[in-house]
């Protein structure tokens, strides 16, 4: 796997040297016939960050450069109905399989992923990172396979192993799926993780990638008005081996982008999120309780050199069964050149909530930001 990882990009570099490949704006197409072609591409993320009183004397600002996401991406099909998916991320260090799917897709109504894929979820969790309002959305609490730390325990990077139907109806959009979810010694009974993701376009259709979202369209959609509602669940699995739990996650995510007469953008996005789980004892503990965020985003129409500003406002609030509330506010602004394909953030934030959903240290972090795709 890490060979061929590394192979990747060379490959696709030689074949574009020797004009096998074309190249477009989102990536290289290497074209075979009229049915069968395979896409490359590849996204970088990078920050630099400084938060208050956590340099290794606990007085001054930290100051630390990041690499927060670095991704291949390749795609292609053989036949129309059939296609594939295989990503790479860097993962804690290394680089290894991000998502490996076969997909069949025969209609816009039904369609089947088998393979490592996005388990259906909440819409910040179906983004991904680089299709996000704000540069800090995983600041409430996560389902299992986004929180877990290695696809051997519960999934990764909102990723699992799985099954998944998705399709579109009209104005309403569906995916659901089972997934290996967690696989510790409390899981006795080897129970899998079921999840599903149901959401209504009140006004204009979102149009993303298989059931993918985003949480902006920077205006080019129109007008949007999307009502959501995610849910997992698995039965005995998390908590001590002699007593073990189930997870239910239900979340309900609200998505409005409308489009003014002068061409500026209003944009808003909020969620509410409760996880029940008795998890405590357990090798992979999952937060129990409730939590919530709203986003607000304005962006401006007029060019200010060779992007748009969009600024904006967001507020996170977690509330645990057991242990004390927690909130963030993070002010910040987008400079947007290319849509997701390429922009830049810097924002502040202050608070002392997280993924987690408990209580952390309550501090202040500047961070500058940079976002590239083809």
């Amino acid at each position: 796997m890490k060979l061929l990882t590394k192979l990747t990009p060379i490959a696709a570099t030689m074949l574009l040297s020797l004009g096998i490949i074309s190249t477009a704006q989102a990536g290289a197409k290497l074209t075979i016939n009229d049915d069968t072609f395979i896409h490359v591409g590849a996204g970088i993320r990078t920050s630099f960050s400084a938060t208050e009183n956590a340099s290794p004397n606990g007085e001054k600002y930290s100051s630390d450069f990041n690499l927060n996401n670095s991704r291949i991406y390749i795609s292609g099909q053989s036949t129309e109905d059939f296609k594939f998916t295989f990503n790479t991320e860097e993962i804690w260090g290394e680089y290894g399989v991000l998502e490996a799917i076969v997909q069949y897709e025969p209609s816009k109504e039904f369609n089947v992923w088998v393979g490592r894929m996005l388990t259906p979820a909440d819409r910040i969790e179906m983004n991904g990172p680089y299709y996000s309002l704000s540069w800090n959305q995983y600041t409430v609490p996560l389902y299992p396979s986004d929180w877990s730390t290695d696809f051997e325990t519960a999934g990764a990077y909102g990723r699992d192993e799985g099954v998944t139907v998705w399709g579109t109806l009209g104005k309403f959009q569906y995916a659901v799926g089972a997934f290996d979810g967690y696989n510790g010694a409390s899981n006795a009974d080897d129970s899998l993780l079921y999840a599903g993701r149901f959401a209504y376009n009140f006004l204009g259709m979102e149009s993303n990638p298989g059931y993918y979202t985003s949480s902006t369209y920077y205006g080019k959609a129109g007008d949007i008005f999307t009502v959501a509602l995610s849910f997992q669940t698995q039965a005995a699995a998390y908590g001590p081996v002699d007593d073990a739990s189930g997870f239910t996650g239900i979340a309900l995510d609200v998505l409005s982008e409308t489009v003014l007469d002068g061409g500026d953008v209003i944009t808003f996005e909020g969620e509410y999120k409760t996880f029940d789980c008795d998890c405590a004892g357990g090798d992979f503990t999952l937060f129990d309780g409730d939590s919530y965020f709203a986003t607000g985003a304005y962006m401006f129409s007029e060019k200010v050199g060779i992007g748009y500003i969009q600024p904006y406002v967001r507020y996170t609030g977690s509330e645990p069964n057991e242990g004390e509330r927690s909130d963030l506010s993070e002010l910040g602004v987008n400079y947007i050149i290319d849509g997701h394909n390429l922009s830049w953030n810097a924002n502040i934030t202050s608070g002392d909530a997280n993924a987690s959903g408990y209580r952390g240290i309550d501090a202040k972090t500047f961070t500058l930001g940079f976002q590239y795709q083809i």
